[in-house]
């Protein structure tokens, strides 16, 4: 039952959102600096958080090396691949997403800011 209510809060915050809007990757940059104190995108070496090179288009929690928090485990293995959807529905609020993630940031709350790190994002495979 859980598991259901979080996926339809999941779905419900999706059509709130901008349908995958172009992002401005120059922008992104800029809102990277909100993740680059926990997250790398150049070196692709893990920090607190794991590396986010090549994140886009990756599956959930396949960082070789990194110690993913169980509930973000199961997401990858789920099957869970990190696109543009999947991003856009986690970076605003990462624990309704996955409720027990590791990671402390609070979420990315202007849709912009969602787009635009994206865009930043695919610019690091």
């Amino acid at each position: 039952m859980k598991k259901l209510a979080v996926a339809a809060f999941a779905a419900l915050a999706a059509l709130s959102l901008p349908a995958l809007a172009e992002g401005d990757a120059a922008k992104g940059e800029k809102v990277f600096n909100k993740c680059k104190a926990c997250h790398d995108v150049d070196k692709g070496i893990n920090k607190v958080g794991p590396t986010l090179k090549g994140v886009v288009g990756r599956k959930i929690a396949s960082v070789e090396g990194y110690k993913y928090s169980d509930d973000m485990a199961a997401k990858g293995a789920e099957g869970g691949v990190w696109d543009e959807a999947t991003l856009t529905t986690y970076l605003p609020d990462p624990k309704a997403f996955v409720p027990k993630t590791k990671m402390a940031f609070a979420g990315l709350k202007k849709p912009e800011e969602v787009a635009d790190g994206i865009a930043y994002l695919k610019t690091k495979p």
